[in-house]
């Protein structure tokens, strides 16, 4: 009972703090469904290239928390610090490298997608969040250093600032309301960037004045306590992280290259799907919070040369965010009608009917998928934790490129219907789950030493 109170006191404020982001989102994407349905079309796609172009960096960077948490579980506090500045420094320099990447969008979405209205939306909202993206690596660099040392309360509360400051900005950019210009997707985007910024710049000033962070370690080629300079910590924590990023790319993109083969469907269903793609958000975000948990948890046992510990963490862990998803999955099968009239404002009368009956149904395939989905993230974050992520990046890539996604394009070919294109995903989702459990049972990680 006491590790299961250990993993619920680092992971509820993670998970309340990622079920937060996924209210945002939903918040984000309901006042733009008011707007229009161009914009709800929109919002899915623009935001998952976004993510796929910023993730990996992020990724990266919040690997950092990682050497933060394996640090402190070694009781090595100096290396902690200077895990953080090397966290930071990889954020700016990140940041200034996603100037070079804004033309990507453009050429993804006028190649993909249909609609002069819609590509010109998808635009407008890439190209303001890729160019933020310094302030989320910047924030995640913070946020990551606070996780690594089990302070996870700040870590809710100023997320909890952040999202309720977009929220504010939200009706009065989108819908030009206080005398500020109407700015439709861009206003949602550029909510986003101001929230994140004001996120990270709290969390800076938090670790400054706990003490914990002496400015005057902040040196290139000063050691730590280790003889390890940040340029060779940066080194270390690309080994890695480099995997990671590669992980969070690959399930973006994946997802991402779905999300436009189920476009072809027509443009209710892909305004259903994306819809029901909001609630699944919804759903799995606290999962992320206990892998995130799970992750750290294990990590600090790692630093401690603690496999046990590890793997207990890493198994109660599992069973807490299934638990979880089974109660939320139930709860959004009951309130489907609700929650589906939300994003139905913009349909026409004609078409109503439609939206409710297939989000019912794709309700119902989300909830087969969610229980092996939840134990496969935490597993995965428990991995990383113990810094397995070459093999999390390349059971991913197997699955998702060499039997899912070839198996959805054959689908889109013979019975190109919603209903049967997110069928595939339960297929993905369980197969990548019983890899993840397989690894984590056998034990390879326990080998792995970080520091």
């Amino acid at each position: 009972m006491r590790s299961y109170l250990e993993i619920l006191r680092i992971a509820w404020p993670l998970a309340l703090g990622m079920m937060n982001n996924a209210v945002l989102q939903f918040t984000d994407r309901a006042f733009l469904a008011h707007e229009s349905m161009a914009s709800l079309e929109a919002v899915l796609p623009a935001s998952m290239l976004a993510l796929i172009t910023l993730g990996f960096f992020q990724s990266v960077v919040a690997y950092s928390g990682t050497f933060v948490a394996q640090y402190h579980g070694a009781g090595d506090a100096a290396m902690s610090r200077r895990s953080y500045h090397a966290g930071l420094w990889m954020a700016i320099g990140f940041g200034a490298l996603m100037i070079a990447v804004l033309p990507l969008g453009d050429l993804v979405f006028e190649t993909f997608s249909r609609g002069d209205e819609v590509v010109a939306r998808q635009k407008a909202y890439y190209g303001i969040c890729t160019a933020g993206g310094v302030f989320l690596f910047v924030q995640m660099a913070a946020q990551a250093f606070f996780t690594g040392l089990g302070r996870t309360r700040i870590v809710f509360w100023v997320n909890v600032i952040g999202n309720a400051l977009n929220v504010a900005l939200d009706p009065i950019l989108i819908f030009g309301w206080c005398g500020v210009p109407r700015l439709g997707i861009a206003g949602a985007a550029y909510a986003t960037v101001v929230a994140t910024a004001v996120q990270g710049l709290i969390l800076i000033i938090a670790a400054r004045r706990t003490g914990l962070v002496d400015a005057r370690m902040v040196h290139a080629g000063r050691k730590g306590a280790q003889g390890v300079s940040l340029l060779g910590l940066v080194g270390r924590i690309l080994r890695f992280g480099l995997p990671s990023g590669a992980y969070s790319v690959i399930n973006c993109l994946s997802f991402t290259i779905f999300v436009f083969l189920t476009g072809g469907v027509g443009h209710v269903e892909a305004a259903v799907s994306n819809a029901c793609f909001t609630v699944n958000y919804i759903l799995i975000a606290p999962v992320e919070g206990f892998a995130l948990g799970a992750s750290t948890l294990v990590a600090q046992a790692q630093g401690r040369r603690d496999p046990v510990a590890a793997m207990r963490a890493g198994n109660r862990s599992v069973a807490l965010g299934v638990a979880l998803v089974a109660v939320l999955s139930a709860g959004i099968l009951i309130l489907h009608r609700p929650i589906l009239h939300i994003f139905a404002s913009k349909v026409d009368a004609a078409d109503a009917a439609k939206f409710h009956s297939l989000g019912l149904v794709l309700f119902g395939l989300m909830a087969l998928w969610q229980m092996f989905d939840a134990a496969d993230i935490i597993i995965s974050g428990a991995l990383k934790g113990a810094g397995d992520t070459k093999f999390v990046m390349g059971w991913l890539l197997f699955v998702s490129f060499a039997i899912w996604l070839p198996v959805a394009w054959g689908v889109s070919r013979v019975h190109n219907t919603m209903p049967a294109l997110w069928g595939t995903m339960v297929l993905d989702v369980v197969v990548i789950c019983i890899g993840s459990v397989i690894r984590w049972r056998h034990g390879t990680w326990r080998r792995i030493r970080m520091v």
